[in-house]
């Protein structure tokens, strides 16, 4: 039953998500972005907020506006301003995506324990994931706006950094009781199949375990992957407000994030 503990450490193949009392960072191997201000997107604008509620927003057209004042711009840097928003309104939502796909890794994971194991103890620790999932959504989705920043992690961050491993740890301790009695069964009519062969059996369940494990790694680096492929994207994004900051010095405080190559 050693695959069970793979679900615990499923979300370290994804990008890393931290919060602390001044930012929120993404990571992976190859970067790190620390997002300095919020941001609220939806189809027809990018809202973007400073610590001290100074905000930016720039419209469907590519105008800009500095708490409701629009700024003077030239249609070079109106469509700068549009490329800006339209790549957010891309790229961001990715994150959301990773930490939810993580997640189904997880499932995934669990799925394939249970169907090899004959398992049906496994409710809650599914049943754990899926309020994970649910509190991912409710971070990154409110009131049809996509969002980003401190005030969309300060809830979010308690539970899923602090409290994660804690509720996995004990839904898996109680998978492992409820399924003890299956889990047995299972074990018994694999050694009757291999005849009291105990190096037969030993070989079929390292097998059993082996084809699990290498399915859920393939997807897990997968993920890894595509966390990779955005840490290039953010740091296309990074470009495009210097850029911006440089032609509209105005702007220069509403950069969303910093980007670090590692």
């Amino acid at each position: 039953m050693k695959q069970v503990l793979l679900v615990t450490a499923i979300l370290s193949t994804a990008p890393a998500l931290a919060h602390d009392d001044n930012h929120i960072a993404f990571s992976v191997d190859n970067c790190q972005v620390e997002f300095q201000n919020n941001v609220a997107i939806t189809p027809t604008e990018v809202a973007i907020t400073t610590p001290n509620s100074q905000l930016l927003t720039i419209d469907a057209n590519g105008q800009a506006f500095i708490n409701g004042q629009q700024i003077d711009v030239t249609e070079q840097q109106q469509s700068a301003l549009t490329l800006y928003a339209d790549t957010l309104r891309v790229e961001l939502p990715k994150v959301a995506e990773m930490a939810t796909d993580a997640v189904e890794v997880a499932e995934v994971a669990l799925n394939e324990v249970a169907i090899a194991f004959d398992l049906d103890g496994l409710d809650k620790l599914s049943t754990v994931l899926d309020e994970i999932n649910q509190e991912i959504q409710a971070t990154f989705y409110r009131q049809g706006s996509f969002v980003m920043g401190e005030q969309a992690f300060d809830n979010f961050s308690e539970n899923f950094e602090h409290q994660f491993e804690e509720r996995i740890e004990s839904a898996v301790q109680s998978a492992m009781f409820e399924s003890i009695g299956s889990l047995l069964v299972t074990i018994g009519s694999e050694m009757n199949n291999a005849d009291g062969n105990m190096q037969a059996f030993e070989q079929r369940m390292e097998n059993m375990g082996k084809q699990i494990e290498e399915k859920v790694t393939a997807q897990a680096e997968q993920l890894e992957r595509r966390a990779e492929s955005l840490c290039s994207n953010f740091e296309q994004i990074a470009e495009q407000e210097a850029s911006l900051s440089h032609a509209i010095p105005a702007l220069s405080s509403y950069n969303l994030m910093r980007f670090t190559a590692n």
